[in-house]
């Protein structure tokens, strides 16, 4: 494998900096397009922030790498008479990590704030944890007045948070989920030109994935790929807080996961396991027998029915502000990506006999 080079470490970085939630994803989009304009034959984005960029192939064969490029959040619901900021949550937003976060409301101008958490000296025996429109964010102002002059009503809100190196190769950061699905859509579309691919390689950062794959349905409308390749990060169950009930056995450091079942067409399942072993990757299964809790549920049902594969990043701790993942998992997926890309033509056809 190629290694993850100081260049695409950097841009791993820089995406991991940028607050990106749900619907208000254009910062980190220039971010994505900036980096594949570089190596790509032309890049667009849509009118909600769906970026596209494509190596234009002399075959009739197209595939397509997407990550979505939206994470979870909070948005200000209500400005109390106080000046606390009530909350609703934009997407999967855990309650229990919540209190006693640093956070930015993106306004006009940052505002830096808190989620407020009553001291364990106040609280009376073990309180419930509050539902998220039961907190509230304190950036310091004492009446609505003073507030209203820094933020308003929908402005998003992120927790704080900073990419932390832990041992070897193991890197935590807020926002894994799906900062790296994009990233190793930009490097799988770069590796596949490296690798000279006949085939037209379309590389897409989507948004709104975490409402329920609405970025992957208008994608999948515009774009007419023979087959979309989906990355997105899976539980790794390796962690001794996984439950019990909990039985996929995926783990950090072993590689992507490859899904099998529902959305996952069959030949390109197959195509991926046999190009991995070919490129010596190893990978991981995963059985996902009703739903991959993907954009590729969008996309296999679009225009009548499109091939698709999921292949996902191990996570530890998701829909936190630390989770962990195994930087070589992630680049293996990058190599895998470039190398299935290159070899789409051997797929002669996805329909099932």
């Amino acid at each position: 494998m190629q290694g993850m080079k100081d260049r695409q470490r950097d841009f791993l970085n820089e995406l991991l900096t940028i607050d990106s939630p749900s619907g208000f994803e254009r910062a980190g989009q220039r971010v994505w397009m900036e980096y594949v304009e570089s190596f790509a034959d032309e890049v667009r984005m849509d009118a909600y922030g769906n970026a596209v960029a494509v190596h234009h192939g002399e075959s009739d064969a197209e595939i397509a790498f997407a990550g979505h490029a939206d994470e979870i959040g909070l948005m200000v619901r209500a400005i109390t008479d106080e000046g606390f900021l009530k909350l609703t949550s934009v997407g999967g937003t855990d309650k229990t990590v919540t209190r006693g976060q640093h956070v930015t409301v993106h306004a006009e101008q940052p505002v830096s704030g808190v989620i407020g958490q009553t001291a364990i000296h106040l609280r009376e025996g073990d309180d419930a944890v509050d539902d998220i429109g039961e907190q509230h964010v304190d950036i310091g102002v004492d009446s609505r007045t003073d507030a209203e002059k820094l933020v308003e009503v929908g402005d998003p809100i992120t927790v704080s948070g900073e990419i932390a190196s832990l041992h070897g190769t193991r890197l935590a950061a807020r926002g894994m989920d799906n900062r790296i699905g994009v990233w190793a859509a930009a490097e799988g579309l770069r590796r596949a030109t490296q690798r000279d691919a006949d085939a037209t390689v379309y590389a897409v950062a989507t948004v709104q994935e975490e409402l329920g794959f609405k970025g992957a349905r208008m994608v999948g409308f515009d774009l007419t790929p023979d087959a979309f390749v989906v990355v997105d990060v899976t539980h790794a169950t390796d962690s001794p807080d996984v439950p019990a009930q909990a039985t996929d056995d995926v783990e950090l450091g072993a590689g992507p996961v490859i899904a099998r079942g529902s959305a996952n067409h069959p030949r390109l399942v197959d195509h991926a396991r046999r190009v991995a072993d070919t490129e010596g990757i190893d990978v991981q299964l995963q059985a996902d027998g009703s739903a991959t809790g993907t954009d590729t549920d969008a996309f296999y049902t679009t225009r009548g029915g499109v091939p698709s594969l999921s292949v996902s990043l191990p996570n530890r701790y998701m829909h936190t502000p630390v989770e962990l993942v195994d930087t070589d998992d992630l680049d293996a997926i990058a190599e895998l990506l470039g190398a299935v890309g290159a070899e789409i033509d051997n797929i002669q056809s996805f329909v099932m006999n």
